[in-house]
């Protein structure tokens, strides 16, 4: 029985919910006679072309609405809590755990531990299998939902409940096979920890991973981030020059050798790997698609080769470079800094009018090996700024801010920052088109799509 209360929040404009009469506030009972226990429930049960739907209005009243529309589509309703289910937090105690390495004193909301494997559909996220009951599987499999993004760190089942403090960590890989033999699509992850799950447990892992392909369609294998606040936790030491280098040796075997067999690569290494390596990036074919950006595998790649496409794309038009010129900044992760301040230069080469300040910043905030944009805090970019030649515009990558919202991990907003610097705050969104068009400016019937 649900005993989840699914209160409506809003009702798009033109759907076939507000068509009907159904307004925020509204709950949810049935569809088609059906107890909606979660999202899974409500976009499976929505999907036919003929549904009837049970509402209950704040009066009291129930309407039973009978709805004839076209398959998969949306009734155009969106829920208080977007799961539709209370989430489940980690029951691990993860040795590499990003979240036991934060300060205390930020946002709430920072400190939870999400293992859910609902959120591995919805948004993505990668599960450790822990949490996960036979009606999970059950569900999953029914509904042939996928991709589920899925946290190996290891094949070695005692090795594994060693790495997530979880005396059931091994076994929860028995769900793999289940996955496997109902045709689910999975992704996998590896954070690798020197001296733990690296060298020939790496080997294993990949060797024990490639038995899963195809439904098993890409893994990524990325360095475990050491924030300064490792008090207490677990001693990890972190890569170094040489440990990378042999990293990449084994992944670019592997690679090879599954191209062979498979057609695809399979195994990646995040971006980290090359940089810590000061090897050159793959090219980018050898990403099969970018199956693993999230992980930061081929991000650079791509915002390179889509940086190029962009200024190939840019009109050449008498008269436009007196359109381009000013002086503004742009602030990065210490990680990107080599291939922002290469794309800057190219953009000022083209344009000798614009003058472009690029920025790395050191990440205080969370310890100095920590070197992604995305964790970059509003206080660190005020400090290393202050003082520094900003021009009339400072541009920040979409990802130092919180999904949706304008402020940082630390709270401060981007109001705040253009306050404290005196400067125009301008967020460019990840893709190398945006970051042209954002620093060209470039009259709209330019804009390059």
């Amino acid at each position: 029985m649900n005993h989840t209360t699914h209160i409506i929040q809003t009702v798009r404009q033109g759907s076939i919910a507000e068509e009907l009469g159904i307004e925020a506030g509204d709950i949810l009972l049935k569809i088609n006679d059906n107890d909606i226990a979660d999202i899974f429930d409500y976009q499976y049960f929505t999907q036919d072309e003929y549904i009837e739907v049970l509402i209950r209005k704040p009066n009291g009243e129930e309407w039973l609405l009978e709805i004839d529309k076209d398959y998969d589509e949306d009734l155009g309703v969106e829920f208080e809590n977007g799961l539709m289910d209370d989430y489940r937090s980690c029951r691990n105690k993860c040795i590499f755990c990003f979240i036991d390495q934060m300060p205390e004193g930020m946002r709430e909301t920072l400190y939870f531990k999400d293992d859910d494997s609902r959120l591995s559909f919805l948004q993505g996220n990668y599960v450790t299998l822990t949490n996960m009951t036979d009606a999970d599987m059950e569900r999953i499999i029914r509904y042939h939902l996928s991709p589920i993004n899925i946290s190996f760190q290891t094949t070695n089942p005692e090795l594994r409940c060693k790495m997530l403090n979880n005396r059931f960590a091994g076994e929860a890989l028995a769900c793999v096979d289940r996955l496997y033999e109902a045709g689910i699509t999975m992704n996998g992850q590896i954070v690798l920890c020197k001296g733990i799950n690296d060298g020939a447990e790496l080997e294993r892992s990949i060797s024990d991973l490639t038995a899963y392909l195809p439904h098993l369609a890409s893994v990524s294998v990325v360095p475990v981030g050491l924030t300064r606040y490792r008090e207490g936790l677990f001693p990890l030491e972190p890569f170094e020059k040489e440990d990378a280098v042999q990293v990449l040796e084994c992944i670019h075997r592997w690679q090879n050798k599954i191209y062979r067999e498979h057609g695809v690569h399979f195994v990646h290494a995040s971006d980290e790997w090359y940089l810590l390596a000061e090897q050159e990036l793959p090219e980018k074919e050898r990403y099969d698609g970018y199956l693993q950006l999230e992980n930061g595998v081929g991000m650079l790649r791509l915002l390179m080769e889509e940086f190029q496409e962009a200024m190939s794309m840019l009109p050449p038009r008498e008269g436009i470079q007196k359109n381009v010129a000013e002086e503004l900044s742009l602030v990065t992760g210490e990680l990107a800094y080599p291939y922002i301040r290469k794309m800057a230069e190219t953009i000022m080469e083209r344009f000798p009018k614009l003058q472009i300040h690029v920025y790395a910043i050191t990440n205080y905030f969370f310890g100095e090996r920590i070197t992604v944009s995305g964790l970059l805090t509003g206080q660190d970019i005020i400090s290393q700024l202050q003082g520094k030649e900003l021009g009339k515009r400072l541009l920040l990558p979409q990802n130092v801010l919180r999904s949706g919202e304008d402020y940082f991990l630390d709270d401060i907003t981007v109001p705040e920052v253009e306050k404290a610097l005196q400067v125009k705050v301008d967020i460019v969104k990840s893709s190398g088109h945006d970051f042209v068009n954002t620093i060209v400016k470039i009259n709209d019937e330019f804009m390059l799509q």
